[in-house]
This record gives C-alpha cells, structure tokens and sequence, in this order.
C-alpha cells in the first residue's frame, strides 16, 4: 500500500529538442476532432442568434470603416464601392485575428487537459486556428452574395483564394506558437495580444488601397504577409491589382522559419508545461 501511494508518475514526450512530428499529430488526429468540436459547441451554446454572430463582427467593422475612412476621410477603394472593398479585406482579416488571439492563449486555457494526460501539444494551437475557419465561410458567402447582388462576378482567380487563406492560417499558427508557449510562463503575452492585432490591423491594408503605400516604402510594407494577403483577395474577388511575386517569395520564406522556429521552441517548452501552468 506504501508503495503503491508513494510511486511517480512521469508524463514526457519524447525527443524534446525535436519538432513536432506530423506522424504524431495524425497518430492523435481524433483528439485534435474532438478539441476543434468542442470549441465549436463551447462558441454557439446558449446564444440567442446563434451564427448571426458570425457575419455581424465583420458586417460591423465594414461599415465603421465604410463610414470613417470611406464617407468622411475619402479614401479611395480603386473603382469598387468602399464598403464591398472594405469587406474583402475584413472577411481575411477577421479570421486571422481571430486565429491569432486564440492560439496564443489555447495551451493556458487547456491547463487542466495538459496536465491529465500526455498527447502532442501542438494539436491544442492547431484546433485553435482551424475553429476560426467555421466563422470564415459564412462571412465569405455572404461576401460572394453582396458582389453577386451588385454586379461584381468574380472571376477565375477566385480559386486562388484558399491559397491566400492558407497563407493567412500559417502565419497565425507562426505567431501563435510562438505567443502560447510564452504564454504558459508569462502570463501578460495574453495583455498584448488586443495591442498586436490592433498594430497589425492599421500596417495592413484593410481600410485602405496598397497603392497608398509611397513606393519607396512599399517593399518594407510588403514584408507584412497579411498585406499581400488582403491584397490577394482582393485581386482574386474584385480585380485589384495582384500582390507581387516576389513580396509573396519573401513572405512564404519568412513565415516559413517563424513558423519552424516556432515548432522548435514549442517542442522544448512543452516538457515544463505542466508543471509551469
């Protein structure tokens, strides 16, 4: 009876200095099910309207912008009415933030599951930014119908459009792994997350043109993936113009080692998790 009270347990993973492997996370490919339903119940339990929630945070930012920037600062939207040129960039935009703000605070508020059982942590910052994906596709169809209801049919570019989605998820998963782990030993990175997005919104042209951007600066400005991002859905639904070529290489390189250097040192702080949390 001593023995049996007084034994240790030790939950590790193995091959900490390592990064996550993908054989790993496909080995616990129905937790990762189950945290993605989870939050999706936990988001709609209880609401009176709903997934109205979901087209109402981007239909208000719309027109907040279509307001300040498009009727009293006059900024110009490049031939489209304002509104729909602030929508194509808020739809993408509302998504990554969202993204971006959950994966950063996922692993802390799944403290007592990380300290229960052993199971690759990065599944948790991954279901964060794939539930965000569900809100996407309704604020995008309803995009795709106001274009529609005014004459804008897209064109053939917009199968281009996962791709700059898929651009906008890594880059929230860059960040995010980088900010969860973080988060898990100083709890003020949650603080900063409202002020990051907010910087990030006002760098990305979300309320305004790329083409406002003075062309001697723009190559800094375009080292922002989320610039060429809105920009992208905006060539791919409205005709804008395309974000360049080599500002998108740069970018894909650039998110590529954030985002391996995040799994890096996610792998190695996921070993004090539970005992930090």
């Amino acid at each position: 009876m001593r023995d049996a009270e007084s034994r240790v347990i030790r939950i590790e993973a193995e091959d900490a200095d390592s990064i996550p492997r993908v054989r790993d996370v496909w080995t616990y490919r129905e937790l990762l099910y189950f945290l993605i339903w989870r939050e999706i119940k936990v988001r709609y339990k209880q609401t009176a309207l709903g997934i109205a929630w979901v087209v109402l945070q981007p239909l208000t930012a719309m027109a907040i912008f279509a307001v300040i920037f498009g009727r009293f600062a006059r900024i110009p939207s490049e031939g489209v009415p304002y509104w729909l040129f602030a929508f194509a960039a808020v739809v993408p935009w509302t998504y990554f933030s969202q993204a971006l703000s959950r994966s950063a605070t996922s692993v802390v508020g799944d403290a007592n599951l990380i300290q229960k059982i052993y199971f690759p942590r990065v599944i948790i910052p991954i279901a964060s930014i794939v539930v965000p994906l569900v809100d996407f596709l309704p604020s995008f169809l309803l995009l795709i119908g106001f274009m529609l209801a005014f004459g804008f049919v897209p064109g053939g570019k917009v199968i281009l459009v996962p791709l700059f989605l898929l651009l906008a998820l890594a880059v929230a998963l860059a960040i995010g792994l980088w900010l969860s782990a973080l988060c898990v030993r100083y709890r003020d990175v949650s603080v900063t997350i409202p002020f990051l997005t907010q910087v990030l919104l006002y760098a990305s042209p979300v309320a305004y043109p790329l083409s406002m951007v003075p062309l001697r600066w723009r190559w800094i400005y375009e080292l922002n993936p989320l610039a060429n991002v809105i920009q992208g859905f905006r060539w791919a639904l409205l005709g804008a113009d395309p974000p360049r070529a080599a500002a998108l290489a740069i970018n894909l390189a650039c998110v590529g080692l954030v985002l391996y250097g995040g799994l890096v040192y996610f792998k190695r702080m996921e070993t004090t998790f539970a005992d930090v949390i």
